[in-house]
């Protein structure tokens, strides 16, 4: 059974967030609102010092870098490129992964029905609990509903944005300003926002 996600038993991680796989996001804001959606969740995650791993697809001199706003915020988080669609089947990301002695793997990042797909597959294969933040992944394919269905029915758990936002907050202290949670972390930054764009 699925535990509620709590900070010192989860890692974050975004997998491919490169300017190939952003190109392809339809409208006109829907590349702007996905990085800023990225940047606040790398955000929320270093408030409550939550390590993070980001991948990119090889080739990176052909699918592009993690976009500016995002490396930049990224700071201490391990970068790592990977030649499988699964993250896992990286020797350099499982070993990394086992270190940081977690338990809780919360994804975000692209392709819905690939990357993200294999990649949660193998995370769940290897007894990590998996949560899917449904606002923060996307795909160049227009229907990913069998995809993230497939991700359900093996066990990863989907949520929003907003609701991982309250839960860890519900994990530490139950508010944005409860005395527990400013202790261990500091106040929570007034411009963090609570859901997604």
């Amino acid at each position: 059974m699925t535990k509620r996600i709590l900070p010192e038993t989860c890692a974050g991680a975004i997998i491919d967030v490169q300017d190939f796989f952003l190109a392809q996001l339809d409208g006109p804001d829907a590349r702007a609102n996905m990085e800023t959606n990225l940047v606040n969740f790398v955000r929320l995650l270093d408030y409550f010092r939550i390590p993070i791993v980001a991948t990119l697809e090889r080739p990176v001199e052909f699918k592009g870098a993690l976009p500016d706003p995002l490396k930049a915020r990224l700071g201490a988080a391990k970068l790592f490129e990977k030649d499988f669609f699964d993250l896992s089947k990286e020797k350099k990301i499982r070993d990394h992964l086992a270190r940081l002695k977690k338990k809780q793997i919360v994804v975000a990042g692209c392709e819905t029905d690939v990357c993200v797909l294999q990649s949660c597959l193998g995370l769940i294969g290897l007894g990590y609990e998996v949560f899917v933040v449904e606002d923060l992944v996307f795909s160049s394919a227009d229907d990913v509903a069998a995809a993230l269905a497939r991700m359900q029915a093996e066990g990863a758990v989907l949520l929003s944005y907003k609701t991982l936002y309250y839960e860890l907050i519900q994990a530490v202290g139950g508010s944005r300003h409860a005395d527990a949670m400013v202790a261990d972390f500091g106040p929570c930054p007034d411009d963090l926002p609570d859901q997604a764009v």
